[in-house]
């Protein structure tokens, strides 16, 4: 049975006296203080069904634990095994029984099961200290979009249909595996398909062009062809019904992505129509993937994030989106999600000129906002927007904030490219990466006594003051 923490410490865990081993030593703090983070964790981890008997599997708090040290140092699960035997900070922080040293199978299978929703109410809970302890009042906001890749290839219509036919090739093989003694009709066109998708890569005229795609589209048709019919004769023979069904479960996953990508290369190519982004495959893999262009900037495949932060730096909320809307739509479901965790209207915001719009302004006033300022004002003018021109200003100052906190989430915390596959896990990854950011930035700030401040601890104090905002022009 998996235990949800471990009941006594051990005598030997020991921080290092170095400028890491404090924070991880403040981080644990907030952690022990605040026990109620691992009901949903536990709840997501009890998914599992792991039984009573035999070897216990890691504790709920260590997982959670060994979650936010591969998030805060970046580690790969190879690594984070590795600084988990080696480092004693990371062990004390991970609170790892004695000689138990997971490997990276065990820790991805573990982490990899906390759900986005677990990580945003520990980020809930992490805001909720923040405002108890006066860091974070949630007083005045900026907001600002950023990308987040998915782990693929640039696509093209050559190289999907060529990963279509690999991929469907080693469906054919296992099919055959599964067949045992009896003969399924197919044959191998993997090379045939690579060697179409190279000429098309590196291919010059517009014709000699045409000409390959209808080759290897005739490839791609044959294979998914070849897969609708071993689905048949498998159904016939006397497979177990498990195998039979995981291996229904891809093929019908990958077959019905690449007839999608048959289509899309047809009407694109061959018809020369101008494929809708929403009805596009962008990856076999990662399907979920959406197209993301951000004004005149190099074209990103991923997921659009909405980010709210506050005078602290700390990330009040992210929003992941589908597809690619306008971030003047999404600013007013900013606002009502900041009102539904704080239970009120900040007083004041401010928002990249994307958001800019007279509705945009009008909506947020009557909700509470005092003074809203956007970078570009798009016809609005700044009596409309802010009580003085010094107002507007600072707050135009204080958004340009939030474009070194994106950096930092994507430089130190890995927010440029999500490595996990699935939709699911990429928003536990976004979310991982925001829980892992504000409980460093959190603890760095927290209020304590100058003696409990160790020498050259890198604390940061904070500039503004208690109300956080700027309510009228100093004399």
């Amino acid at each position: 049975m998996r235990k949800k923490s471990i009941a006594q410490r051990s005598i030997f865990d020991v921080f290092a006296e170095h400028e890491l081993g404090r924070e991880l030593k403040l981080m644990s703090d907030w952690l022990d203080e605040h026990p109620e983070v691992l009901e949903g964790v536990a709840a997501d981890l009890g998914r599992d069904r792991v039984k009573p008997t035999g070897r216990r599997g890691l504790s709920v708090e260590t997982v959670l634990r060994c979650a936010l040290l591969k998030q805060r140092r970046q580690l790969s699960y190879e690594e984070l095994a590795f600084c988990l035997e080696d480092s004693r900070s990371f062990q004390a922080f991970a609170r790892l029984e004695p000689a138990c040293r997971p490997r990276k199978s065990v820790l991805q299978a573990c982490i990899g099961r906390i759900r986005a929703e677990s990580w945003e109410r520990i980020n809930r809970t992490l805001l909720v200290s923040a405002q108890a302890e006066k860091v974070e009042r949630g007083r005045k906001v900026r907001v600002d979009s950023t990308v987040t890749e998915t782990d693929i290839h640039p696509p093209t219509d050559s190289s999907l249909l060529w990963d279509g036919v690999r991929v469907l090739v080693r469906l054919l093989k296992w099919a055959q595996a599964l067949a045992g003694d009896t003969r399924l009709t197919w044959h191998d066109h993997g090379r045939a398909a690579k060697k179409y998708d190279r000429q098309i890569q590196y291919g010059r005229g517009r014709q000699s062009q045409d000409k390959r795609y209808r080759k290897l589209l005739k490839v791609a048709r044959a294979t998914l062809d070849y897969l609708h019919e071993a689905q048949l004769r498998l159904e016939a023979l006397a497979v177990e019904a498990q195998d039979l069904a995981d291996w229904q479960g891809e093929a019908v996953r990958y077959g019905v992505l690449l007839a999608r990508v048959i289509d899309q290369t047809e009407r694109r190519v061959l018809k020369g129509e101008t494929v809708p982004a929403s009805e596009k495959v962008f990856s076999l893999f990662e399907a979920h993937t959406d197209i993301i262009i951000k004004g005149g900037r190099e074209i990103q495949y991923g997921h659009k994030l909405n980010l709210t932060t506050g005078v602290s730096g700390l990330v009040l909320d992210v929003l992941i989106e589908p597809g690619n809307p306008a971030d003047s739509e999404r600013f007013m479901p900013l606002l009502e999600r900041q009102i539904a965790c704080y239970g009120r209207a900040p007083r004041q915001v401010a928002a990249d000129g994307g958001y800019a719009s007279q509705a945009n302004v009008r909506h947020a006033k009557a909700l509470g906002v005092k003074d809203v300022a956007f970078r570009k004002k798009k016809g609005l003018r700044v009596e409309q927007m802010a009580k003085s021109l010094w107002v507007y200003r600072r707050l135009c100052d204080f958004r340009a904030g939030i474009e070194a906190g994106i950096s930092c989430l994507k430089r130190a915390y890995g927010l440029t490219r999500c490595t996990w596959k699935g939709l699911s896990h990429f928003r536990a990854y976004v979310w991982s990466a925001v829980v892992a950011h504000n409980l460093a930035v959190f603890t760095r700030q927290r209020p304590t006594s100058p003696s409990q401040d160790p020498p050259n601890s890198g604390r940061v104090h904070r500039l503004e003051g208690p109300r956080g905002e700027f309510a009228r022009k100093p004399s």
